[in-house]
């Protein structure tokens, strides 16, 4: 059927929109979210890309405790289709990428829509896409900027159009506010990733743990590699895997604890942001390695 309907992963919207207003992510507390802005931003350019009328938009986020106030005006929304997987107690969204999965792949085989746009960076999803597509749906993926900083490449690549919402954009619908007392969405805080430890003293203390793993790490690369590894960042909108696991793996014994999404974003922007600063401040080439020196053995 010539419809198209839109899919928002809200993790990555909180988290790559915050990052974006804000220059660091946040918890979900401290912002505060136009609700029919966007919606009405997502119609106009699910619209736009197809020149299909709107099916649905289908939005997709983790709560801890149930259906947050916010969860609930969505749900009660002309349109929108709310669902929910949860919250572990690491801060790790759980069943929210099956039920996106889920929802395209169902659509597209009962061909119930043409187009799809998906608002997400996550690669997760790419196998979702690719099932789409077999079944003739157009997938558009839409980021919030820089992508390439917060979009598996390879996600990206498979997707049909690739569209970025600029700072001017996400400002008309999300705003930074430190949260108060009595705030309407207060009781939100434990809904998802961004807003699972952030607020308290051992969220902190795990953001200037991962800070430091990032710029210990960064320091252990050969002066000569820098250039090689942030032209590759910037070319594949992620890091080098041989760099990416180890990072990861490290920061994950550091803090004793899997990392959520937003720390992991928050990890690689500073890894990435303490190689550019080795590299702006002209720091002279690392010594090269002595060689061993092999002398014959006495017999």
């Amino acid at each position: 059927m010539d419809r198209i309907a839109a899919f928002v992963n809200a993790g990555y919207l909180f988290a790559a929109g915050a990052q974006l207003i804000s220059g660091r992510t946040r918890p979900r507390g401290e912002l505060l979210l136009d609700v029919d802005v966007l919606l009405d931003e997502i119609e106009h350019l699910a619209r736009e890309v197809s020149g299909l009328p709107l099916l649905r938009i289908y939005w997709y986020d983790g709560t801890a405790t149930g259906p947050t106030p916010q969860h609930l005006r969505l749900a009660f929304k002309p349109r929108v289709k709310l669902r929910l997987g949860f919250v572990n107690n690491y801060g790790e969204q759980k069943g929210v990428d099956a039920l996106f999965n889920a929802d395209l792949i169902t659509l597209a085989r009962n061909r119930a829509i043409a187009d799809a746009l998906l608002l997400t960076g996550d690669e997760d999803v790419r196998v979702s896409v690719l099932q789409a597509q077999e079944f003739g749906v157009r997938v558009h993926l839409l980021g919030i900027a820089p992508c390439r900083a917060n979009q598996a490449q390879l996600l990206v690549q498979e997707a049909d159009t690739v569209h970025e919402w600029s700072l001017d954009t996400v400002a008309r619908f999300l705003s930074h506010q430190p949260r108060t007392e009595g705030h309407p969405d207060a009781d939100a805080a434990p809904e998802s990733p961004s807003a699972a430890p952030a607020d308290s003293a051992e969220a902190a203390e795990r953001r200037q743990q991962l800070q430091q793993v990032a710029a210990e790490l960064a320091r252990n690369v050969l002066t000569g590699d820098i250039e090689v590894v942030l032209r590759y960042y910037e070319q594949h909108r992620e890091l080098p895997s041989e760099i990416d696991r180890p990072l990861l793996g490290t920061a994950k014994k550091t803090v004793r604890a899997l990392l959520n999404p937003e720390e992991k974003i928050f990890l690689r922007t500073q890894y990435v942001d303490a190689l550019r600063q080795r590299l702006t401040s002209g720091e002279p080439p690392a010594p090269a390695e002595p060689e061993l020196q092999t002398t014959p053995s006495e017999t």
